[in-house]
């Protein structure tokens, strides 16, 4: 005989709640696009074969489509059908970039934080980089500090190619993640970045200390290179503060 609770229980309605068209379809293609069924570099099926296949309306078709293409699953191209993006780790990363710089804007001791969380990050690259480093990686790293070299008095340049050192120490550890990790970090670090104009030469330091970590690496010294990594970071840890007014 069912007890007072479960007569209780019985008589609590469960809300159903109306999905809009449009995430109707838009779950639909990501059904598809996570099985497979739509695979990386396909196009989409047109909008009129998609209204036809899920029984909606074009608006409810189009509207689903700018979703997915807001979160990086698609490309939309006018005059032409939609095209399934390959998953990447640097889609991932693009998508909480927007995010990512508010919340580091709106707290300010957020910005200490990201710079502990490089320290970790970079230091454990470096040992990892040491140990799978080829000659061919090698060649590379020192390409990227010359083509830095040639940047100086630069700065916005000079800041990229600074960027794009520390992400090809993350590519050599051959870890898909953490290039794009890197690469998004240190573009939301950079955001506070604001040199120290009475310390001259800063520059060159940053020059010299990227080439001893590569040599530390071409010879295969891990404990040299997280040493040389963390004085680096450390040293450059004062050119990244909030800025005035939060901006």
């Amino acid at each position: 005989m069912p007890t007072a609770s479960s007569r209780s229980n019985a008589a609590i309605p469960e809300p159903i709640h109306r999905q809009k068209l449009a995430d109707q379809v838009f779950d639909r293609l990501w059904t598809m696009i996570s099985t497979g069924e739509l695979a990386p570099g396909s196009t989409l099926p047109s909008e009129r074969a998609l209204m036809e296949r899920f029984g909606v309306g074009r608006p409810a078709v189009r509207e689903a489509l700018q979703m997915l293409a807001n979160k990086g699953l698609i490309t939309i191209s006018h005059g032409e059908r939609s095209r399934v993006n390959e998953l990447t780790a640097g889609v991932a990363m693009e998508q909480v970039d927007e995010i990512a710089k508010l919340l580091l804007s709106s707290e300010p001791s957020n910005i200490e934080h990201l710079k502990q969380l490089r320290k970790i990050l970079e230091a454990g690259t470096v040992r990892i980089a040491a140990e799978k480093c080829t000659e061919a990686d090698i060649r590379d790293l020192h390409a990227l500090v010359e083509g830095q070299r040639a940047l100086l008095g630069d700065e916005q340049p000079f800041i990229q190619a600074d960027i794009a050192f520390h992400v090809g120490l993350a590519k050599v550890t051959g870890n898909p993640l953490l290039p794009a990790v890197t690469q998004a970090m240190l573009s939301w670090l950079f955001e506070y970045y604001k040199p120290l104009l009475h310390w001259a030469g800063r520059e060159e330091t940053t020059l010299k200390e990227h080439a001893s970590i590569v040599g530390f690496l071409a010879s295969h010294d891990a404990d040299g290179a997280v040493r040389m990594m963390e004085a680096h970071l450390n040293r450059s840890d004062p050119l990244y503060t909030v800025k005035a007014g939060g901006d």
